[in-house]
């Protein structure tokens, strides 16, 4: 982290309590969709039944992977980029790019399939958002991502799955 980041994050604690709190965002506050998602009520001790301990840190403890790590940077195939714990549709292949920050970067996602929450964890307040469906942490939202949206879904290669066009998704998990 650069110096100066740390000062200004520092330099917003006394004000934090006027920030607001670490409550999620609701859904409506998230993309519209035509097909409301239903959140699923699962406990996490069953997704790490399911998932690579690895994935499961990510996705349902809000780890982050190591930058330059995921074998998804390099995805340059048509396809869908789904929730690796429920196997959501997220993001679609025309809307990847390379941000040059070492994670999957995208300009949207699929409209109403995300959920978003503000998080404190640097200091200064980030936009977080989660697969609608599951609630597994995918990574953050930036605003310095390319027009017209401008827009930097910055996501963990672990809580995603790559579907090549023309295979057929895997049916959601419950």
């Amino acid at each position: 982290m650069k110096r100066r980041s740390l000062l200004q994050g520092m330099a917003l604690l006394p004000a934090l309590p006027l920030l607001g709190s670490y409550a999620p965002l609701s859904l409506a506050e998230s993309s519209a969709s035509s097909t409301p998602i239903t959140p699923l009520d699962k406990p996490h001790s069953a997704w790490r039944e399911l998932l690579p301990p690895a994935a499961y840190a990510v996705l349902f403890e809000e780890d982050t992977e190591r930058a330059g790590s995921s074998p998804l940077n390099q995805e340059k195939r048509a396809g869908t980029f789904i929730c690796a714990a429920c196997y959501l549709p997220l993001f679609e292949s025309q809307h990847k790019y390379e941000s040059g920050t070492g994670w999957p970067s995208f300009t949207q996602p699929i409209a109403g399939h995300t959920g978003f929450k503000r998080d404190f964890k640097l200091i200064f307040p980030r936009t977080e958002y989660h697969c609608a469906r599951c609630g597994g942490h995918q990574g953050h939202l930036f605003d310095d991502g390319p027009q017209p949206r401008g827009e930097r879904w910055c996501n963990n290669g672990l809580a995603l799955r790559f579907i090549p066009q023309g295979e057929a998704l895997p049916a959601l998990r419950s």
